[in-house]
């Protein structure tokens, strides 16, 4: 396809329709033939003197068409009369990966850990744990085995710092982690303290069973301690939820200084702490963490949903001392507890060293992709991290983080905008958006950074309305 260029003087519409127009006229014509391999986005932009972003969203269209198939690490080809643009194994629920079953939408409102050939391993695994504990399979779990609490500790462990067995707990994924904690300490009415800027689903959860929300400000180091001191003071918080290590949306690390802060002021209003660390697990240098810093008042919490394999269901927290069987009733009652196969199965990952492994696979795809984002949306502000799933993107005049999600939406692209991730009402406005693009494949984040481009470079296309 060396020598072929389409012609874009004739036709009508924006330059992506008629991009696509005219390579399906081609593919009509038989220029370009059945298994041909249409040129990189990146060169035929510079051929054409157009945008990343503009070859991209043409490409998408001729994917929605069924005439191209794009491969990760191979590039986009020409299918023929009798192929399809999913197979089997790439659509098992009749959708294309990465994207909503039935709908050409992206999902970037997504941090699973990326597929890295987790499955082959989860399926080994699986197998011999139904032929050798069959009786299991089949039977509730009574109380949580040796192997699953020494998994917890070891999965938990940062730096010098490795909680002992029997401060654990194993849930079914970090949330529920953090919902039996706050249903262990705190009762209805006490007010539970989270940043302005949070994994806000569990502010909602706490919210429906009947806790208080209070909001604390940040900084660019994370969490105030004058505002938490400030709200301890005046509110009387009952329990702080912190993410202290690569935060939600934000990005921030929090220094060991500020750690510090945090625990004295903890301390001396008698505010318990949970460190959300299922982000941390990513990270190649951890500061020391918070749990190590206060032991008699923090839970630690951490899993495999962003590191492993977000269908392994499986978490866990290292509670302060005496405290892990006060967890482990409160979560039974609240999720009935764990199934024998996902709680054996986290367990053999941790304990194998394979759970290692795959996050180290993982955080190696994480940075290809990061740099992928930075060459994309470069001159655009954000913030990234070379081994985290997601960036927090910030908009330029005139667009507003809810406008930009719903223009996303409407080119065929999920993001969560700033809203997604308030703990409650605040006059505090932000003008950013998260965009994940760990779950789905590379070359669909690739299509999806292109459409975003070509929308902040474009910002009016935001505001074009036919009502």
């Amino acid at each position: 396809m060396t020598n072929w260029l389409p012609d874009l003087s004739h036709g009508t519409g924006p330059l992506y329709t008629r991009l696509a127009d005219r390579i399906e006229a081609d593919i009509g014509r038989g220029v370009l033939p059945p298994g041909g391999k249409l040129p990189p986005q990146r060169d035929l932009a510079y051929d054409l003197g157009v945008t990343i972003g503009t070859v991209g969203r043409a490409y998408a269209v001729l994917r929605e068409r069924g005439l191209v198939n794009g491969e990760v690490g191979r590039g986009t080809y020409v299918l023929g009369e009798n192929e399809s643009t999913t197979s089997p194994q790439a659509a098992p629920f009749g959708g294309t990966r990465g994207a909503i079953p039935g709908e050409d939408k992206l999902r970037m409102d997504s941090t699973a850990a990326p597929e890295v050939g987790q499955a082959p391993i989860v399926g080994e695994f699986s197998r011999e744990i139904v032929r050798r504990h069959p009786d299991a399979i089949v039977n509730y779990v009574r109380a949580p085995t040796p192997d699953w609490l020494e998994a917890g500790g070891r999965w938990l462990a940062t730096g010098g710092w490795r909680p002992s067995p029997e401060t654990i707990v194993p849930t079914l994924g970090g949330h529920a982690a953090i919902l039996a904690v706050i249903a262990a300490v705190t009762a209805p009415g006490d007010r539970i303290a989270f940043d302005q800027l949070t994994y806000s689903s569990v502010a909602r959860s706490a919210n429906l069973i009947g806790r208080r929300i209070l909001s604390i400000g940040a900084d660019g180091n994370g969490t105030d301690p004058g505002d938490f001191e400030r709200l301890c003071a005046q509110q009387h918080p009952k329990l702080a939820f912190l993410i202290p290590g690569l935060h939600n949306p934000t990005l921030t690390v929090m220094p060991e200084n500020r750690r510090r802060e945090i625990v004295e002021i903890a301390r001396k209003h008698n505010v318990w702490l949970v460190e959300d660390a299922i982000y941390a697990a990513l990270l190649e240098d951890q500061p020391v963490s918070i749990a190590e810093l206060a032991p008699e008042r923090t839970f630690h919490v951490g899993g495999l949903s962003k590191t492993v394999a977000a269908g392994v269901r499986a978490g866990w927290v290292a509670c302060p001392p005496h405290l892990a069987p006060r967890v482990q009733v409160a979560y039974k009652m609240l999720t009935g507890g764990n199934p024998f196969l996902m709680a054996e199965l986290a367990a053999r990952l941790v304990l194998s060293g394979q759970a290692d492994a795959i996050r180290s696979r993982v955080a190696a795809e994480l940075q290809l992709r990061e740099k992928l984002a930075r060459d994309l949306l470069a001159g655009h502000d954000f913030a990234s991290h070379d081994h985290a799933p997601f960036l927090w993107l910030k908009l330029a005049e005139p667009w507003l983080s809810g406008t930009f999600r719903q223009a996303a939406a409407n080119e065929g692209v999920l993001i969560d905008d700033e809203d997604e991730f308030r703990s409650g009402r605040t006059e505090q406005i932000y003008h950013r958006v998260r965009v994940g693009f760990s779950s789905l494949p590379r070359t669909d984040a690739e299509d999806g950074f292109n459409r975003l481009r070509s929308l902040l470079d474009n910002p009016m296309a935001g505001y074009d309305s036919y009502g």
